[in-house]
């Protein structure tokens, strides 16, 4: 049993994800947002790998990216920056991005450091499924790297349930077609959608992402999945706060209110 399925197994509602851009604001931050993430009470975090072209990102993270590339953060630096985390950091370590950089590094390059490291899956948006199943599913079996995919409002039940029967991990419900980016409120649609994917039977877990930015949205993620993911928010304080720290206080208060 990995981390992710000890994870959830032990907690199987009520999580709290969090997603940060590594290098950002500064190129040596990413151990540090670990750290306070962790003494925080966080139950998993993904890391994102800047990328020039984030297509499903919205200002808030596609600044940061451009920060954290200028920064000078690349793949090899953050795999470097990560190689002795896992002593001081025990929560689930899951990598998000894009397909250019990791296809540049090397998938089974990739997937063998991430084993070595101890980080426990890998998102890719735009990853096909078709792809996944045929070249990067086996990769990933082999170095025990899970591959989680993500499902939308447009995504047809037989396509959920493929995905549900060939991945393992969690399965991230993006609540909305749009970009990530902070939401009062979830619509009607949204909630619909919620109901849908609940009613499913999936044996996956669930995790919904995209749009979470306070009590409201948070609440009603934890209330109709196994927890949220929570990116935009904290990016954004991330580059408003004095410290790392007082970033990481700021989100708990926020989405407690």
């Amino acid at each position: 049993m990995n981390r992710l399925e000890r994870l959830f197994k032990d907690k199987p509602e009520g999580l709290l994800s969090v997603y940060y851009t590594a290098g950002y604001p500064a190129a040596d931050d990413t151990v540090t947002v670990l750290r306070e993430l962790q003494a925080a009470g966080v139950d998993s975090v993904e890391i994102g790998i800047p990328f020039s072209d984030p297509m499903a990102d919205g200002p808030v993270i596609q600044q940061s990216g451009t920060q954290a590339l200028n920064n000078g953060m690349t793949l090899a630096k953050l795999f470097e920056q990560l190689k002795d985390v896992r002593p001081q950091i025990t929560m689930p370590l899951i990598m998000m991005g894009y397909l250019n950089p990791i296809m540049q590094y090397g998938v089974e390059k990739f997937c063998s450091d991430m084993k070595d490291i101890g980080l426990d899956g890998i998102i890719i948006p735009d990853l096909p499924y078709e792809d996944y199943i045929t070249k990067y599913k086996p990769i990933g079996d082999k170095y025990g790297v899970k591959f989680i995919m993500l499902i939308t409002p447009e995504t047809s039940d037989e396509r959920i349930r493929l995905i549900d029967r060939n991945t393992s991990g969690f399965i991230y419900m993006v609540s909305t077609a749009a970009t990530t980016g902070a939401r009062d409120s979830f619509s009607p649609e949204t909630l619909d959608y919620f109901t849908r994917i609940n009613g499913m039977g999936l044996r996956n877990p669930r995790l919904i992402g995209f749009g979470i930015s306070n009590a409201a949205t948070y609440r009603s993620a934890q209330q109709n999945a196994n927890g949220a993911i929570v990116g935009s928010s904290f990016v954004k304080l991330l580059g408003s706060s004095p410290s790392v720290k007082e970033a990481v206080a700021a989100l708990i208060k926020q989405l407690g209110e």
